[in-house]
């Protein structure tokens, strides 16, 4: 269990992270999401005392700097590519291990499990950044603990190695640890988490279940196709429906519940041909939800007075 409470940081008159509170249990994946700015690496380096700051967590009952064998307890992963420039990779987890009674045969352990088996006798400062991710992740299961934390864990892999890490946190999680990470891949990090802890400007937006969030912050829709559309429509606005039109008698209605509009057909004699729910994604919950939270807001490209039709400019 980590438990952070009151964590707070101000930088001059910019105030990074408000009092932040909240849990990440065993057993399950939770989601760490913002905007860019939103003081998510910051909130983890706090929670870790890499930056000084108000508030307190609590890794299983401790301080991360009260633990005899951090390493042990709490895996971390902050950077791409804080590694020696002159080892090995090996020889880089065997230096950091060390500390920690970390045995020989558990860094060739977990240099097989993330992929790089077979360049663990290069130096790392040639790795690519997706091949620098997996090392970090070594690190961070080097002292195979029960709490991981993980800032863009995904950052440069490819789709094969964000579907391996996606399989690999879900699993580490099934096994009763505490998985932290944050992610700014929405639509991976709606297959994998369970839990999220959304946060803009420094300040709490939601903490809980992740369908919950994408309940809270948009509003699903029932699509209908029917040969009697046009009537079916009028109905479903006379009970107080919003309907939109498609094309080949699609209805998409917000406002009504998916029985209800399948009760309405029923009743009133309409045939359909397809009823289905169409639920929003995280992505669609999360712009809602951090609208208003985004620090870097960019604006439309100027149109160019000498651009033509079909691009081409003409002296």
């Amino acid at each position: 269990m980590i438990t952070a409470k009151d964590l707070y940081k101000r930088y001059r008159n910019t105030v990074a992270v408000d009092n932040l509170s909240f849990e990440v249990r065993p057993g399950v994946v939770t989601g760490f999401l913002g905007p860019n700015g939103s003081g998510k690496s910051t909130t983890m380096r706090l929670m870790l005392g890499l930056d000084h700051g108000e508030g307190e967590t609590l890794f299983d009952g401790e301080r991360f700097s009260s633990i005899r064998r951090p390493m042990n307890r709490v895996g971390t992963l902050l950077e791409a590519k804080p590694f020696h420039p002159t080892r090995n990779a090996r020889n880089h987890l065997k230096l950091l291990g060390s500390a920690n009674g970390v045995s020989d045969a558990r860094i060739d352990e977990v240099m097989e499990l993330v992929g790089l088996g077979p360049v663990k006798r290069k130096k790392p400062k040639g790795y690519s950044l997706g091949m620098a991710q997996r090392l970090g992740l070594a690190q961070a299961l080097l002292g195979d603990p029960k709490i991981l934390m993980l800032d863009e864990p995904t950052n440069g892999l490819d789709p094969h190695g964000i579907h391996w890490m996606r399989d690999l946190l879900k699993k580490l999680a099934d096994e009763g640890r505490t998985i932290f990470v944050s992610s700014h891949l929405l639509s991976e990090m709606q297959l994998m988490a369970d839990e999220l802890v959304v946060i803009g400007k420094g300040s709490m937006l939601y903490n809980g279940d992740v369908d919950q969030f994408v309940r809270e912050f948009t509003q699903s829709t029932v699509v209908v196709r029917s040969p009697s559309a046009t009537e079916f429509a009028e109905r479903l606005e006379v009970k107080g429906a919003t309907v939109v039109k498609g094309s080949e008698g699609e209805l998409v209605i917000s406002g009504m519940e998916i029985d209800a509009v399948g009760h309405l057909a029923f009743t009133e004699g309409i045939e359909l041909a397809e009823l289905s729910r169409r639920s929003a994604s995280l992505e669609e919950a999360f712009m809602s939800a951090t609208g208003a939270s985004e620090e870097f807001v960019a604006t439309e490209p100027p149109t160019s007075a000498t651009q033509k039709p079909g691009g081409a400019d003409h002296a």
